[in-house]
């Protein structure tokens, strides 16, 4: 596998970075507005949405690891990964539009409607998303292109997630609704659907390394792997299920802002507006951090860079909560809030990127297996269990509180949202960091032993 450690062209890099674009603007919108548009326009119950949201992810325990078996056992000329790219992307597009689009249904229909088309979407999402990530650490082992390669998609993911539907989604609506919300959700995510088509085709027609790469393992090590022997390979990575505790904890943080913010900023700062304020400069400040990650990397620990993500995501939250009690529509504090959040957050990405890249390499030379699709299949699952975890966490917090679409809300409501958006976020932060200072070990001296080893 001598070419694993080649030079990376960047019409190839940047190809495979586009096609995060359109990805993260599919999970931004189902992410940041699914609930608000289930509840607020088609009229179904908060608490039967966080139950939609959270049963769908136990059903992706097995359905995103099976599919991360399926793609690691597909062999053609295509090659595994832009099969699943051009499978998942299709059936995802096709999904989200018809999710976002009011056929006037009611009662026991509507909330099967609901069900169903948001089952169908996490798993279609799966189809796409774990073979895109899995690319990753078959295009190098070398560190420094490593680092290049995982830090463009997620600039360009923050790009879609944080600053177009974060920052600018509620606006977005607004205008393509003209005056009418659920018009305007729909032909947004149909607008959505035809640029994430267009942005996986860039992928898909251009990045090419990822699969030459894998058709080679492949044929070094032809053992197909199934159930028992995926089973076996998560038991024995004692680093892979490290990450997975690092990043679930760090997941259920960022799951919650995206949760809980919109009803945040509108019921409890009594401002939309503010909504827009925070999420784009906080994803400034995240493509900034994932820019400055290489740097970073280079002359720093990860774990000590993590430290500093860690201290700056608190920070963040201590100025959110603040701002809220005392200021709630003051736009400068406000901003200062999201900079620093995603700022830090910039940091947490790049590293779990690369570590899951680095827990591959590890898999292999520990167990004589290389299985990227099932490592980074976690990933897809850990995301989408986060964001139905928020989501049912909110939903049931609405019911019980007594909260009522679009008038102002009780006491009880407010605190409870203001609970969920500053606090609990900063507790799992802190877990994650303590988990990867002192559970993990992949060290740079560490892989590149690996990778010698490898080689």
């Amino acid at each position: 596998m001598d070419n694993v450690s080649k030079k990376i062209s960047a019409k190839e890099r940047y190809s495979f970075a586009i096609g995060a674009l359109g990805k993260d603007l599919v999970y931004g919108i189902t992410a940041t507005f699914a609930m608000v548009y289930f509840t607020d326009v088609l009229g179904v119950g908060a608490s039967f949405v966080g139950i939609v949201f959270f049963v769908a992810r136990f059903w992706d325990a097995i359905n995103d690891l099976m599919c991360g078996v399926i793609v690691d056992n597909t062999k053609n000329k295509f090659g595994k990964f832009r099969t699943w790219l051009v499978i998942g992307t299709i059936s995802n597009a096709i999904v989200l539009a018809l999710m976002f689009t009011d056929f006037g249904l009611s009662g026991a229909s509507l909330y099967t409607y609901v069900a169903v088309s948001y089952v169908l979407w996490g798993m279609t999402y799966t189809l796409m998303d774990i073979p895109y990530w899995a690319m990753i650490p078959n295009f190098s082992r070398d560190k420094k292109e490593r680092e290049k390669i995982s830090v463009l998609p997620r600039i360009f993911a923050s790009i879609a997630n944080t600053l177009i539907i974060g920052g600018f989604g509620i606006q977005i609506i607004d205008f393509l609704g003209k005056g009418n919300t659920g018009l305007g959700y729909s032909r947004f995510a149909y607008t959505i659907s035809a640029i994430f088509l267009v942005t996986i085709a860039i992928t898909v027609a251009n990045v090419k390394t990822p699969d030459e790469v894998a058709r080679i393992s492949t044929k070094q090590n032809d053992e197909k792997l199934d159930f028992k022997k995926m089973t076996q390979l998560i038991k024995e990575n004692d680093q892979f299920l490290v990450t997975v505790g690092v990043s679930l904890n760090y997941n259920i943080s960022i799951s919650l802002i995206f949760a809980v913010a919109v009803y945040y900023f509108i019921y409890v700062c009594g401002s939309k507006g503010m909504f827009g304020v925070f999420m784009s400069f906080a994803s400034l400040a995240e493509i900034s951090g994932l820019f400055l990650f290489p740097k970073m990397a280079t002359n720093f620990s990860k774990k000590k860079i993590y430290f500093y993500s860690a201290v700056t995501h608190i920070l963040g939250f201590l100025v959110l909560l603040f701002t809220g009690i005392f200021c709630p529509q003051n736009p400068i504090m406000t901003a200062l809030s999201g900079v620093l959040i995603k700022f830090g957050a910039g940091f947490m990405l790049g590293i779990i990127t690369v570590t899951l890249a680095d827990v591959v390499d590890y898999g292999e030379y520990k167990l004589k297996k290389r299985s990227e699709t099932l490592i980074f299949s976690a990933q897809t699952l850990l995301v989408k269990f986060t964001g139905a975890l928020g989501a049912l966490l909110v939903g049931f917090v609405l019911d019980l509180t007594g909260y009522v679409p679009n008038t102002t809300q009780g006491p009880l409501t407010i605190f409870v949202l203001r609970f969920l958006m500053c606090i609990v976020p900063m507790i799992f932060i802190t877990i994650s960091y303590l988990l990867y200072k002192k559970k993990y070990i992949l060290n740079h001296q560490y892989m590149e032993k690996i990778h010698a080893s490898l080689k």
